[in-house]
């Protein structure tokens, strides 16, 4: 069945439910830690101009604005276009909140830093990955920095990998989750079910794997040098096993 998936399923798949589901349980301690690494990381000084691609709901964007830097957000969402712009005016911050693909980021301008954060790297295909990095490459000033946040990594999805059901709560939000590691295609398949009281909603992501060295010449060919990898914000080094892989680059 994993062939038929359409290689666009981020295009419907983040509407309303999933949305609000992810909302709830990205808790603002979290988002905190991610901030002070991408700014203790990039030594970005005050007034930033900051790229958050895709950045889904906004709430990296708007705890970037909150500490004084210039921010613009892009996704493809529309849902979660619409609700970061409300979360914008009402907490009075001035985010630039743009509906669009991720590979379309030229009609921007420059940034001094550019974050994909919440592990949406792996969305694309191969050639999108290129094509996205390729943009980030463009609209990143020379010396300028870049934060990638990738929880599909092969060194940190196959160790221990199992296709065994699991359950998460939010609330009144309930998602229960089948996954599935296509050998031939080398990419995560998540079957998703969110229920909200009688709503139910059937939805498959798809998570492209890439090894931890493929992710590193994915971005130095698009002009990305000074590669480091972290397992968190607080600057652990990145390990086999690991759930997460936070890695940092610089525009040459």
């Amino acid at each position: 069945m994993s062939e038929h998936i359409s290689s666009a399923w981020y295009a419907d798949f983040f509407t309303d439910l999933p949305n609000e589901f992810w909302r709830r349980a990205a808790t603002p301690e979290w988002t905190a830690a991610d901030v002070d690494f991408v700014e203790t990381r990039l030594c970005l000084a005050k007034d930033s101009r900051i790229l958050d691609v895709p950045c889904g709901s906004g709430r990296h964007s708007l705890a970037l604005a909150a500490r004084g830097h210039q921010v613009t957000g892009v996704d493809l969402s529309t849902e979660a276009i619409g609700h970061a712009r409300r979360a914008a005016s009402a907490a009075g911050q001035a985010v630039a909140f743009e509906h669009g693909d991720m590979r379309d980021l030229d009609r921007l301008g420059i940034f001094d830093a550019a974050v994909c954060l919440g592990n949406s790297f792996g969305y694309l295909d191969l050639a999108g990955t290129r094509a996205f990095a390729a943009a980030l490459g463009r609209v990143v000033r020379p010396g300028g920095g870049l934060v990638v946040d990738f929880g599909a990594t092969a060194e940190s999805i196959l160790p221990g990998f199992t296709e065994a059901p699991r359950t998460m709560r939010t609330g009144d939000i309930t998602v229960e989750t089948m996954m599935e590691y296509d050998v031939a295609a080398s990419r995560l398949i998540s079957r998703h079910r969110f229920s909200q009281g009688a709503r139910r909603l059937d939805a498959t992501a798809l998570h492209h794997v890439y090894t931890s060295a493929h992710l590193g010449d994915l971005l130095e060919d698009a002009g990305f040098t000074d590669i480091r990898r972290y397992a968190g914000p607080d600057g652990t080094p990145y390990t086999l096993g690991t759930g997460r892989l936070l890695l940092t680059a610089r525009r040459r």
